[in-house]
């Protein structure tokens, strides 16, 4: 397993700014608050969009590429939508062959790699967990409304609970690194301390409340 920092926002440096002063970081204007994300599909960076220039991202949800000087940038829109998988199937033995030593991780098609990644959250960040191709096949081929995300910019948020069960959603992929920066935050001592688990708990919830139901063979209602 090795560890990689995924980074949530290339900020300016200087004093942070709120939500609410926070700038468009394709065309400088202010962002406005509750503004969109749209994610460089190359670096996995996610980037402050405003309305307009979100909405340039957006199209079918597939990736556009732009030219910045002698470079070409590929960008796609992060979308808005929270979906909880009340059907999901999954096994201990699955989660086990997947090197996942905590409750949670999240798992997204990466298209500069090709292939689904998997990471989970850590103290030292989103930490990535090798995938065993024949092991995430088994689970997709099981739960056949998972390659409903969208590459990129959607991931699919498996939380383990303590009798053995799993839950799943489907959520934008800002949402996960705002997981990954709460249990960097709360982390105490060896395994993370109540106080984490109660945030994680907390999160989770949140997730449950704001998403709708998919059932197998449902249209995600995706952009």
């Amino acid at each position: 397993m090795t560890t990689t920092g995924l980074r949530r926002f290339r900020r300016p440096s200087g004093p942070p700014e709120t939500a609410e002063r926070a700038r468009c970081e394709l065309c400088g204007e202010q962002a406005g608050a509750g503004h969109g994300h749209v994610a460089h599909t190359g670096n996995r960076a996610l980037l402050c969009a405003c309305r307009p220039c979100y909405l340039l991202f957006t199209h079918d949800g597939a990736a556009r590429t732009v030219r910045d000087g002698a470079a070409e940038r590929r960008y796609r829109a992060v979308p808005d939508r929270y979906l909880c998988v009340p059907s999901f199937r999954m096994t201990s033995a699955d989660w086990d062959d997947l090197q996942i030593p905590v409750r949670t991780a999240f798992f997204f098609h990466n298209s500069a790699l090709g292939r689904t990644v998997a990471f989970y959250p850590s103290p030292a960040g989103a930490t990535e967990s090798l995938l065993p191709l024949g092991t995430w096949e088994r689970v997709v081929e099981a739960n056949p409304m998972l390659a409903d995300a969208h590459p990129d910019v959607e991931a699919l948020l498996v939380d383990r609970h303590p009798e053995g069960d799993f839950t799943c959603h489907l959520v934008p992929i800002d949402a996960c690194y705002e997981l990954v920066g709460l249990v960097r935050l709360r982390w105490k001592g060896f395994g993370g301390g109540q106080e984490l688990r109660d945030a994680v708990d907390a999160f989770l919830d949140g997730l449950g409340r704001r998403g709708h139901a998919m059932y197998e063979g449902e249209d995600g209602g995706g952009e």
